[in-house]
């Protein structure tokens, strides 16, 4: 397949996951919780990755899924989708627009691209590395760069996680910004990168459907992205290139 024909049909399956989710939160719905209070999930979070999955079995059978409500299939092609059908779901539940449904291809090690549609709005992003970024199908101008010392940093940390060595690592990053927003849905911070409204994002122990998505937006204005190992866990960055860069640089000291 193209990669014309995959960017449409991420496109579409993150328009209809979106669409039923929304559709579903209009109706009622109870949530569970998961991990903690914040990490919850809905009947919709399940119904929507299982509309994306079907799809994919029937369009891409070769293909590999990797879903966070549990959908994993390993697949014959190297190519996998993973898959967040509410990326956001404590703010979806509250009855908060922060929140979209999102996928992104790998082949292998490589990020191909991700998608993400924004119910509240009704805009598809999709982009990556090698595909210019659009909404809507209309491309989005290159990041301006810019230090983190003139950036907006959306992050987000659990409150126990403030002390201690994580503590003082998220100390070192947010305190060289020039502002800190926590809004909850890593996939649309990245699309408010991608138009340059924020400028990095930053945000530990990602997990693969959080990160890739936005990723691969923000990649697709000239964006960058980063990985770094610092107090123990795997920190994610993606932003404008210097700003990334000086993240990097932060959470990379040791402690005094």
């Amino acid at each position: 397949m193209s990669l014309t024909e995959d960017a449409a049909l991420a496109a579409r399956l993150v328009h209809h996951a979106g669409r039923l989710a929304a559709r579903m939160r209009s109706e009622g719905l109870e949530a569970a919780t998961k991990t903690s209070i914040s990490d919850v999930v809905t009947a919709a979070d399940h119904a929507a990755e299982r509309l994306v999955v079907d799809t994919l079995a029937e369009e891409r059978p070769g293909d590999g899924v990797l879903g966070e409500e549990g959908a994993s299939h390993t697949g014959s092609s190297g190519r996998t989708w993973v898959i967040d059908p509410v990326d956001g779901t404590y703010n979806f539940v509250a009855g908060l627009d922060w929140w979209c449904s999102a996928i992104a291809l790998t082949d292998g090690e490589r990020l191909v691209l991700g998608a993400v549609h924004h119910p509240a709005t009704g805009r598809t992003f999709v982009g990556g590395p090698g595909l210019p970024t659009t909404v809507d199908g209309v491309p989005l101008p290159p990041l301006a760069d810019r230090p983190l010392s003139a950036a907006c940093l959306t992050t987000y940390l659990h409150p126990p996680s403030y002390g201690g060595e994580v503590g003082a690592a998220f100390d070192r990053l947010a305190g060289g910004a020039a502002t800190l927003r926590m809004l909850g849905s890593a996939s649309m911070d990245a699309t408010a990168i991608a138009q340059g409204a924020l400028h990095v994002r930053c945000q530990h122990s990602l997990p693969p459907w959080d990160d890739l998505p936005g990723a691969a937006l923000i990649l697709g204005v000239g964006g960058a992205t980063a990985r770094v190992h610092a107090a123990g866990v795997d920190w994610s960055a993606a932003g404008v290139p210097t700003a990334v860069a000086e993240v990097r640089a932060a959470l990379s000291q040791t402690s005094a």
